[in-house]
């Protein structure tokens, strides 16, 4: 029989896991950090990106495998350079595999909070600035309500309706960006978890990042187009990472974190597709192409 964590009692699977950090921090002087970061955006496809980019025979998984993992436990992102970046660069160095193994291969991470994190950007310049950047984006009205249904089927959004939590949103973050400037160390769940609209305004967090990278070290990628062509999609990352094509398994192509979709109301619909229609434009300009929403 196969052990798996869900099959272990939870203080096994603590103390595994614990133990695990531990040696890679004890050993983070012979590991290196990313090659790459996808930094997001959160429900925008991130995370089958991340597995479909496993699937290529030089991209390596982070210490320990995420690719022998269950769906349900899979570690993809570190989360360093938002919420956990006071655990230090030797903890971060701990999840990436020994240096001698990567000789010819890439390893990265995804975090898809680091797009909307106000401090992400400059750690990541400062710490890894050699780092390739991905991001994909997904139809922002689409994430929204995507990232709100999460929450409520994790039981982290108490409130009943999509449309109550869009009119609590600018409450509950207010002055929650200005603290975790003023207090690195800080970390807001509304900020990151109750952001449904506010993570969708692309552009000026894209900005943000190519502030501190240059825009031939970013690569932008768009959900719509990933699922409907996986393999040119990855065959483009790819190249930009400098690494040849690779086919994909069928499988590669299935959408992790999916989830069956409601109707959501049309005059939410149409009121968030207004409010995005500027930042969609400041978007598409950075990127000098069109897009499908």
């Amino acid at each position: 029989m196969r052990l798996t964590s869900s099959s272990l009692p939870a203080p096994v699977v603590a103390a595994g896991r614990a133990a695990i950090r531990g040696y890679g921090t004890a050993t983070s002087w012979l590991r290196r950090g990313p090659d790459f970061l996808l930094i997001g955006a959160k429900r925008g496809g991130s995370t089958s990106l991340y597995f479909a980019l496993l699937e290529h025979p030089r991209i390596l998984p982070l210490f320990p495998s995420a690719r022998f993992l269950p769906k349900d436990n899979h570690t993809k992102g570190v989360h360093y350079f938002d919420t956990h970046h006071g655990r230090g660069n030797a903890w971060y160095r701990s999840h990436f595999p020994l240096t001698p193994l990567r000789r010819g291969k890439l390893v990265g991470e995804g975090s898809p909070y680091y797009l909307f994190h106000p401090l992400a950007a400059e750690r990541a310049a400062r710490e890894v600035p050699g780092a390739r950047i991905l991001l994909v984006v997904r139809d922002p009205v689409e994430r929204a309500f995507s990232h709100y249904r999460e929450r409520r089927r994790e039981h982290a959004e108490p409130l009943a309706t999509f449309e109550e939590a869009l009119a609590a949103e600018e409450t509950r973050l207010a002055g929650e960006e200005e603290r975790i400037l003023a207090e690195p160390g800080y970390t807001s769940y509304a900020h990151e978890q109750q952001s449904y609209r506010a993570q969708g305004e692309y552009a000026p967090h894209l900005r943000r990042w190519l502030k501190y990278f240059p825009p031939e070290q970013v690569h932008v990628l768009v959900a719509e187009e990933f699922y409907a062509a996986p393999q040119r999609a990855c065959d483009d990352v790819a190249g930009f990472l400098g690494l040849p094509p690779a086919p994909l398994p069928a499988a590669a192509s299935d959408p992790w974190n999916a989830s069956p979709s409601r109707s959501l109301l049309p005059a939410t619909r149409e009121a968030l597709r207004q409010h995005y229609a500027p930042f969609n434009q400041d978007l598409s300009e950075i990127l000098r192409r069109d897009l499908p929403w």
